[in-house]
């Protein structure tokens, strides 16, 4: 499949961007987007409204964090986005934001346990909450690395939610998800403790999931590639 153009690409992180925003996932200037192109990423730049971005303003960064001359400055968070790319080779676009309830259980330090099979869209019986660390910080990176290493997903201590996926699409989609899946379970434990499925169940969850949707369609590409 030929790849978009970086101008293409431009424009999309641009479109995710204002579509994060525009849902609540995160309003304001808060959040940031990103994906890979050629040696490193683009990525939305930092301090500049969604709504007054051009496509220019996208930020290319190397793989080891270089920024090339006569560009804007990257998100302050640009380095937990580069050490995802790092720990997942197999994925292509993250988006993070501080959307309602994935930002409460965040800052309770409450990771997402399998109180519904749902849970299972991160590719796992869980979405973790990494360790808080500072914003903009090697520390942080560090901890968001380790959190996506096995999942699509995650939460960040007092910080927000991040969802990565093999385009744009597929990780706001999962960012989304995300959020809905934060609020039901904050709901949950006001009733009181949740009732979680059993591994056994989520695996099974897992397999299923490899012929649902948009699993299914990138298998099938796979294995045309192959």
């Amino acid at each position: 499949m030929k790849q978009p153009s970086e101008k293409a690409l431009r424009k999309d992180i641009i479109a995710t961007a204002l579509t994060m925003s525009r849902s609540g996932l995160s309003p304001g200037r808060s959040g940031n987007v990103s994906c890979r192109f050629k040696d490193g990423m683009l990525i939305t730049p930092t301090g500049k409204r969604y709504e007054d971005t051009e496509p220019d303003d996208i930020v290319f960064v190397t793989l080891d964090g270089r920024v090339p001359d006569g560009q804007r400055k990257p998100s302050s968070e640009w380095q937990f986005h580069l050490s995802a790319y790092r720990a997942r080779p197999d994925r292509s676009a993250l988006v993070h934001t501080h959307s309602t309830h994935a930002t409460v259980l965040a800052c309770a330090h409450r990771p997402i346990p399998a109180f519904h099979y749902m849970v299972g869209v991160a590719g796992g019986n869980d979405i973790p909450c990494v360790p808080y660390a500072t914003f903009g910080t090697e520390e942080l990176a560090e901890y968001v690395a380790v959190g996506l290493r096995e999942r699509d997903a995650c939460l960040m201590a007092n910080h927000g939610q991040i969802a990565c996926g093999t385009s744009l699409a597929h990780a706001l989609e999962l960012a989304l998800e995300v959020e809905v899946l934060s609020e039901q379970y904050y709901k949950l434990l006001v009733l009181g403790e949740a009732h979680v499925l059993d591994e056994d169940e989520m695996a099974r969850i897992a397999e299923r999931f490899k012929a649902y949707g948009r699993n299914a369609e990138l298998n099938q590409n796979a294995h045309r590639k192959g």
